[in-house]
C-alpha cells in the first residue's frame, strides 16, 4: 500500500476468534496458551453467536488466531478442520477471515486460501539461539519452518503478513538480518502485506524473566527497517503496546503506518488492552494524521483472490464509508 510519504495512518476494524488456546509449544514469553486438552474448542454456534451481532457494527475482519495441536497429533485433523469451518463460516456471514494458526503444511495452507483473504505468521526472530532459552520447548518456532511459511505463501499467492518479536533474547543485528529474509522473500514473490514490529510486553502467565522492550528504541528500528524493507511492505506497530503517545507519534514518524487490528481484546497480549478508534484519533489527528480504516486484504492483492471473496471484498470497499475504502 503506498502511503508510506503521506499523512495517513491505517488500521483494520477487526474481532478475534480463536477456535483453541491450547497449544504444544510452550515459549516462555506467551501469554495465550493454555496445556493440551485443557482448553474447549471454539464450537461453530458459539461462534455465529458471537458474530451476528458484529454484523451491523462495521467489523470487516475476523481474525482466526488458534493455538497450535502438533502436525503427528491423532487431532491435528479436526483441528484444521474447526479452523477451516469457522473460516467459512465468517465467510458466509459478510466478514472477510484472515487466519494465523502457526505453521500449517502446504495443503493446509492451500485449502484456507479459499476461505481466507490473507493469512500471516510471525518469524519473530530466525536466530536459532532462542531454541536454547525461550523457544527450548517450542519445536514449531524452528527458523527453518516459519521462514518455508512465508516461501509457501508466496507460491500460494497468498496476502501475507509476519513480522518480529523484539526483546525476547535477541541481538540488534538479528532483527536486520530477520528483516533482510522477509525482504529477500518478498522480492521473489512480492505477497508481504505487512511486517509487525511488536515490543515483548510481558504478562501475568509468562515464565520469562525479562523486561519490556523499551518503547524508546522502537522508532530507531522502524527507521532502520523502513530501510531495509522495500517500500511497497507496510510497517504495522501494535498501539497498545507503546503506552506513551508522543513515543507512538515518534514511531509513526519513523515509518510506521499501520496499527493492526483493533478490537475488544488482544488475544495475544491480554494484560494490554487495545487503544480504540477514537482515543487513536485523538492522539494521531492534532499531529496531523489521518486514522482510516482498511481491509485485511490490500487493493494490489485482490486479483490473487477466489471469484466468491473477490465478490465480497468488491462489496467492501463499495458500500462502506470513504474511510473504509482503503
Amino acid at each position: 500500500m503506498p502511503i508510506n510519504n503521506s499523512r495517513l495512518v491505517t488500521y483494520s476494524p477487526a474481532y478475534t476468534i480463536v477456535p483453541t488456546y491450547e497449544c504444544f509449544n510452550r515459549c516462555s514469553y506467551c501469554n495465550f496458551r493454555s496445556e493440551p486438552g485443557k482448553s474447549p474448542w471454539m464450537s461453530i454456534s458459539n461462534a455465529e453467536s458471537i458474530l451476528k451481532p458484529l454484523q451491523s457494527q462495521n467489523v470487516c475482519e475476523i481474525l482466526i488466531l488458534s493455538g497450535e495441536v502438533h502436525p503427528h497429533s491423532p487431532r491435528r485433523q479436526a483441528w484444521f478442520g474447526r479452523i477451516y469451518d469457522l473460516c467459512e463460516l465468517a465467510f458466509s456471514m459478510g466478514f472477510l477471515p484472515h487466519t494465523n494458526a502457526g505453521p500449517l503444511s502446504f495443503e493446509e495452507m492451500q485449502n484456507l486460501k479459499r476461505v481466507n483473504v490473507s493469512m500471516g505468521l510471525m518469524l519473530e526472530q530466525l536466530t536459532p539461539t532462542l531454541l536454547n532459552s525461550v523457544h527450548r520447548h517450542a519445536p514449531s518456532k524452528l527458523p527453518e519452518v516459519r521462514l518455508q511459511q512465508l516461501q509457501w505463501a508466496g507460491e500460494l499467492q497468498i496476502p501475507f503478513t509476519t513480522g518480529l518479536l523484539l526483546g525476547i533474547g535477541e541481538t540488534v543485528n538479528d532483527w536486520w538480518e530477520t528483516l533482510e529474509a522477509i525482504s529477500d522473500m518478498h522480492q521473489r514473490y512480492h505477497h508481504i502485506q505487512e511486517v509487525i514490529l511488536q515490543p515483548h510486553s510481558p504478562g501475568h502467565q509468562q515464565t520469562f524473566d525479562a523486561p519490556p522492550f523499551n518503547p524508546h528504541q522502537l522508532p530507531e528500528v522502524i527507521f532502520k527497517a523502513r530501510q531495509i524493507l522495500p517500500p511497497d511492505i507496510t510497517i504495522q506497530i501494535p498501539p497498545n503496546l507503546v503506552k506513551d503517545d508522543l513515543w507512538l507519534l515518534a514511531c509513526i514518524e519513523a515509518g510506521a503506518r499501520d496499527l493492526g487490528g483493533i478490537g475488544p481484546k488482544d488475544e495475544v497480549n491480554p494484560d494490554y488492552p487495545h487503544v480504540q478508534e477514537q482515543a487513536l484519533r485523538e492522539i494521531l489527528q492534532p499531529a496531523g494524521w489521518e486514522l482510516m480504516a482498511r481491509l485485511p486484504v490490500y487493493p494490489q492483492f485482490d486479483g490473487w483472490l477466489s471469484g466468491e471473496l473477490q465478490k465480497l471484498v468488491n462489496r467492501w470497499r463499495k458500500t462502506l464509508t470513504p474511510a473504509f475504502l482503503v
